[in-house]
C-alpha cells in the first residue's frame, strides 16, 4: 500500500538519533507518537479484534474524521497497526468497529487482492486452519467485538537427565547433547532451507541428531526450536524453514516431520518444540533468573520471543520479523513477503539489516554482494552469511573499523526504536540479544547505540537491561534452553 500524501506529512518522522548509513530511516514509533498527538480531541475511533484458536488480540486506536484532509492517514496507520498485531499473535479473522468508509478501506486491504494479502493468505496455515479462509467482518458495535484473552504457556526449565535438543535456523541447524544440565556436545550444520524436498530435511536433522545422539549414554527427551509455528501438539504448523516444500508435500511430510524424526532418533521419550524466538525468551530466564524479558536473535532472520513476570509464554507467536519497524517509502522490501511490504524488521534486525549495508560501510565485498544485486535479494542465505564474515572481519582491521563501525552504530539505532515499539505490547525490563549478528566488538557497539536511543528518545523505557552471553552461547543458547523443554515426567 502506497503511503498517501495525507499520512506522509504525520507519520514521517526524523529520529532524535539517527542512523548514519540510513538517513531515510522513519521509525513506527515515531510515526504512532506523532499520529496520536495529531488526532487528540478527535471523537471517532476504530476498534479492531483478532481471534485466535486460545486468545484474541484488542486495540482502539482513534481516528480522524472521514472529510478530514487526515483521514488516509488513520486508515494507512490503522493497517500497519492490525499487521503489527497479526504477527504479534497470529488471527485466523478481523473483526473491525468504526465509521464505515475506514471499515470499508481496511476490509478491501485484508483481503485476497488487497494490500494485505500477504497476511490473509499466510494466517491460516499460521492457525494450522489452511481450508478456513482469513475473514474480515464488521460489526456496528464495539460490545460484539470479542474480549481480549490470552492463555499462558507454561515450558520446562529443568535440564536434568540425558537430553538432546535443536535449533532450526534459516542458515544451519544447531544440535545439543546435554546430560544433567552440562553440554557434552554441540555443533553447527549448515543446510539449504530452499530445498524444496522435505526428505532432504529430515535426513540432514536425523544426521545432525545422530552425531549428538552418540555423546550420550541414552535419551530421555527430546527438545527442539525452529523459526515459524509450532501447534502444542509439536507439529510444524507454518515454518518458513521449509518455504519451498509444495502445500500437499508440506501437509503430508513436513507437519508432523519433529514427531518423526524424534521417534527414528530416540524411540517414544517425550518431545517438545517451540518458536524459535520464544526459545530465546526462556534461554534468558534461565540465565538471569528474572521475567519480562523480551529475546531477539540476531541470525539470518529475527527470532523473538517473550517470557512473563511469571517467565512463561504468553501464546503469541512473536514473528517480530514480519513487524513494520521503517515507514520510509523507499525501504527494503523482502523476498518472503515477496515484495507486499516494506521496512519489515528482518531487514534490520537479522544479518539482512548488515549485509544491505556492508558496502556502504566500506567492506570490500564480491560484486554480487553488493545490495540490492538480485543475489542478495532472494530466500537464499549463504550469501549473506559469508558477508556478514566479511563485516565481523572488517570490523576487526584497524585501517577499515572506523568505517565499519557505521554500520553497527545504524544497527543499534534500528535496534533501539524497535525496543520501544515493541514495549508498546509487552513490559519489558529485560532484553536478551542472541544470533550471530551481536558478536564480537560490532554487536557490542550496536547495543550501546541501542541503550543511548532508549536514553535520550524514550527515557521510560531507559531501564530496560541488556543482558548477552558469550559467542558461544549467542550461536547456540537456544539450542541450550530447547533441550530443557520436554518434562522427563512427562508433565509438559
Amino acid at each position: 500500500m502506497a503511503m498517501p500524501e495525507a499520512a506522509k506529512k504525520i507519520l514521517l518522522c526524523t529520529p532524535k538519533v539517527p542512523a548514519p548509513l540510513d538517513p531515510g530511516f522513519a521509525p513506527l514509533i515515531l510515526a504512532k507518537r506523532n499520529y496520536l498527538k495529531a488526532v487528540e480531541g478527535a471523537s471517532d475511533s476504530l476498534e479492531w479484534a483478532l481471534p485466535r484458536a486460545d486468545g484474541c488480540g484488542r486495540y482502539k486506536l482513534p481516528v480522524f474524521a472521514e472529510g478530514h484532509e487526515s483521514f488516509e492517514a488513520s486508515v494507512y496507520l490503522a493497517g500497519v497497526l492490525i499487521q503489527e498485531m497479526i504477527w504479534q499473535r497470529s488471527a485466523s479473522s478481523l473483526v473491525l468497529c468504526g465509521p464505515p468508509k475506514i471499515c470499508a478501506a481496511l476490509s478491501a486491504a485484508f483481503a485476497v487482492g488487497g494490500a494485505y494479502e500477504f497476511e490473509v493468505l499466510s494466517m491460516p496455515n499460521v492457525c494450522g486452519t489452511p481450508d478456513a479462509p482469513f475473514e474480515v467482518k464488521t460489526v456496528g458495535d464495539a460490545a460484539q467485538l470479542p474480549a481480549a484473552k490470552d492463555t499462558p504457556q507454561v515450558c520446562g526449565k529443568d535440564a536434568s537427565g540425558c537430553r538432546l535438543a535443536f535449533d532450526l535456523g534459516k542458515s544451519d541447524i544447531k544440535t545439543v547433547a546435554v546430560k544433567d544440565g552440562e553440554v557434552l556436545y554441540s555443533k553447527e550444520t549448515e543446510w539449504d532451507v530452499t530445498n524444496p524436498d522435505p526428505d532432504y530435511h529430515y535426513k540432514a536433522i536425523v544426521d545432525a541428531l545422530l552425531l549428538a545422539k552418540a555423546a550420550l549414554p541414552s535419551v530421555d527427551a527430546v527438545g527442539g526450536s525452529a523459526t515459524g509455528t509450532i501447534s502444542g501438539k509439536n507439529e510444524a504448523t507454518w515454518c518458513d524453514i521449509f518455504p519451498n516444500v509444495p502445500p500437499d508435500v508440506y501437509k503430508a511430510k513436513v507437519v508432523d516431520i519433529f514427531i518423526r524424526m524424534a521417534k527414528e532418533v530416540a524411540g517414544d521419550v517425550p518431545l517438545k518444540v517451540i518458536n524459535d524466538g520464544e526459545v530465546t525468551a526462556l534461554a534468558a530466564v534461565q540465565k538471569i533468573g528474572k521475567g519480562n524479558i523480551l529475546g531477539i536473535s540476531m541470525g539470518s532472520s529475527e527470532g523473538g520471543g517473550y517470557a512473563n513476570a511469571d517467565g512463561n509464554l504468553m501464546g503469541w507467536i512473536n514473528e517480530l520479523c514480519y513487524i513494520r519497524l521503517d515507514l520510509n517509502p523507499e525501504a527494503p522490501t523482502d523476498p518472503w513477503s515477496k515484495g507486499s511490504h516494506r521496512g519489515l524488521s528482518h531487514m534490520y534486525l537479522g544479518q539482512r539489516g548488515a549485509t544491505k549495508l556492508a558496502a556502504k560501510a566500506g567492506v570490500k565485498v564480491p560484486e554480487n554482494y553488493v545490495y540490492p544485486h538480485p543475489d542478495m535479494c532472494t530466500i537464499k542465505h549463504e550469501d549473506h552469511a559469508q558477508c556478514l564474515k566479511l563485516i565481523q572481519k572488517a570490523m576487526t582491521d584497524t585501517a577499515t573499523e572506523p568505517q565499519v563501525r557505521l554500520l553497527y552504530e545504524t544497527m543499534g539505532v534500528y535496534l533501539g526504536y524497535a525496543l520501544a515499539q515493541y514495549s508498546e505490547f509487552y513490559k519489558i525490563d529485560h532484553i536478551m540479544i542472541l544470533g550471530r549478528v551481536s558478536k564480537g566488538a560490532g554487536g557490542d557497539l550496536m547495543l550501546d547505540v541501542a541503550k543511548k536511543v532508549l536514553a535520550e528518545e524514550f527515557p521510560e523505557y531507559s531501564h530496560i537491561q541488556f543482558h548477552t552471553a558469550d559467542d558461544h552461547f549467542k550461536a547456540v543458547g537456544q539450542c541450550i534452553a530447547a533441550a530443557a523443554l520436554p518434562d522427563i515426567a512427562g508433565k509438559a
